[in-house]
């Protein structure tokens, strides 16, 4: 993989750093949310960023993506966050409603759930 040097890649909110200048994209895992996504570390900054984007997204701008295994890592990482966001929003769901979509749509949402988090824990760390 190569990162394109000077090319200013956003994070979200008008923030924007040089893609050589990136050394680091960790998923935040509490206090997700709008605006909060991803801890962005940055060359020269005792802290790190916080981007409104996803780490995937962030990474398919660093890199350049004219290879094919590129492309299908980022397309994994951002699988990966995509069923994390889904299992995340299915947390939430009080019993008495998943219940009821037990019932009328025929979805276990709790059977999901729980292979939500096993294909997760099989994913190999980003």
């Amino acid at each position: 993989m190569k990162i394109q040097n000077g090319y200013m890649v956003p994070f979200g909110y008008g923030k924007y750093f040089r893609s050589d200048a990136i050394v680091g994209i960790e998923p935040i895992e509490q206090d997700r949310g709008i605006g909060r996504r991803t801890k962005v570390y940055v060359e020269g900054l005792m802290q790190p960023i916080v981007a409104s984007r996803t780490g995937g997204i962030i990474l398919r701008d660093i890199l350049e993506t004219d290879e094919n295994t590129t492309s299908d890592f980022i397309a994994s990482v951002q699988q990966t966050e995509m069923l994390r966001d889904i299992m995340e929003s299915i947390v939430d769901i009080p019993p008495m409603l998943r219940s009821i979509i037990n019932d009328q749509g025929g979805w276990d949402l709790y059977r999901l759930e729980e292979q939500m988090k096993e294909m997760l824990d099989e994913t190999p760390a980003n």
